[in-house]
């Protein structure tokens, strides 16, 4: 069987300024803190003598290029993002960067917040802007009603709030 993957599609290249600053943060840390420190572990765990058996130097050349690994990942994506830190002018659409309050058939209020694909694990209740639920939405006004296909079947949902800054 072949190891040839074909290439996955990348995710939208908008993101928030705050999910911007957590990940450029990340990068940094990773590059002006753990990187220079698992590089010095390294270096020390190899004047010991027999790599071979020497697990510091073993896990610390695995960590080297988990870090590595994780850089350049940041870097490609840091590189063509598109910080959206202005509200639109038509305040009533759900557009990027939404709260978005939902009602469902029976009455219960979730609450979604419209975010890039590099940052809807931030916080409970933030959606990838990629998602089916967010592809809904997008676009749709205050009252509008919006149905998703869910494993679970067709769900219906009304919008009773859109909001643009922290709920």
């Amino acid at each position: 069987m072949p190891r040839y993957r074909p290439p996955t599609t990348p995710g939208s290249k908008f993101i928030t300024p705050d999910g911007h600053a957590r990940l450029s943060g990340e990068l940094g840390q990773l590059w002006r803190v753990e990187r220079p420190q698992v590089t010095l572990t390294v270096s020390e765990a190899a004047a010991q003598g027999d790599r071979s058996e020497n697990a510091e130097y073993t896990y610390g050349k695995r960590r080297l290029r988990e870090i590595d690994r994780r850089v350049r990942l940041l870097r490609k994506r840091l590189e063509g993002m598109v910080v959206v830190d202005k509200a639109p002018a038509d305040r009533q659409r759900v557009f990027f960067g939404a709260w978005v309050t939902l009602e469902d058939d029976a009455g219960v209020e979730t609450r979604h917040r419209i975010v890039g694909p590099d940052e809807f694990d931030l916080a409970p209740g933030y959606i990838s802007m990629d998602a089916p639920l967010a592809r809904s939405l997008l676009g749709k006004r205050l009252d509008d009603e919006v149905s998703v296909l869910t494993p679970k079947g067709e769900r219906t949902w009304v919008i009773t709030e859109v909001r643009y800054d922290t709920p």
